[in-house]
């Protein structure tokens, strides 16, 4: 009975999403059971382009570190973050999310050849906070219950919180650098004087990924909902 509700619920999380989260865990779960090591998996320039050792170029984005809080604090993000965007958003456009991690993961890949960076899962989770937290400007944030501040200044709040912790902020910085390109190009460059869409979605990738389109009497999730960790609340101002 436990085994088909937790598949039922598995089977209903957006496709992109569980593909993304399923990775980690599995990749996690394989390092913790010493089936491989995270020396296999980081992100190294040299092995990647001289050793040809291309899948790097993916399994640092799958790796967060042993499991303990850092590890949990990491998933519920992006598997929160990753799944408003999906059901939200890109609820319909499989493609346009798809061509997003695309993209972002080929930027963060550049930019780290030139930051200290070895796992970069991190940081691509900042991105999708920043991307949800520019399209819901609205929503309400409570951290903690000290700090009320709308969505988007959810980004900076959790890179002041890593500062606390003693973490590096580059993570965090190079997160919202990404996700801010993302967010221009994509919403705000398109609406400007003269301004126009840089970012177009390979039809391979519609050929792929979309699908025919809802039930126009289909009334979705709201992208709207309570953001970031079990600490947090969100509403709409004015609501």
């Amino acid at each position: 009975m436990a085994y088909q509700t937790f598949r039922q619920e598995y089977l209903q999380v957006p496709p992109v999403t569980r593909a993304y989260t399923t990775a980690c865990v599995l990749t996690t779960a394989a390092v913790q059971l010493e089936l491989i090591t995270p020396f296999q998996l980081y992100f190294n320039p040299e092995l990647i382009f001289k050793h040809f050792q291309i899948w790097r170029l993916i399994t640092n984005y799958l790796f967060f570190g042993p499991v303990g809080f850092n590890f949990l604090f990491n998933m519920i993000f992006l598997y929160r973050y990753c799944r408003m965007l999906e059901e939200g958003s890109f609820r319909g456009r499989t493609a346009d999310f798809v061509f997003m991690f695309l993209f972002g993961g080929l930027l963060m890949t550049l930019f780290g050849l030139f930051v200290n960076l070895v796992f970069l899962g991190q940081a691509f989770t900042i991105m999708l906070v920043y991307v949800w937290s520019r399209r819901n400007p609205y929503v309400r944030m409570n951290f903690f219950g000290l700090l009320i501040f709308q969505a988007p200044f959810l980004p900076w709040v959790l890179m002041g919180f890593s500062l606390l912790l003693g973490n590096s902020i580059i993570v965090d910085l190079l997160g919202i650098a990404v996700g801010h390109i993302y967010f221009f190009l994509e919403d705000v460059f398109p609406n400007q004087p003269g301004g126009g869409r840089l970012l177009r979605t390979p039809s391979v990738l519609k050929a792929i990924f979309d699908t025919p389109a809802d039930d126009p009497n289909y009334n979705p999730l709201p992208e709207e909902r309570p953001g970031g960790f079990a600490w947090g609340e969100g509403q709409r101002l004015g609501g």
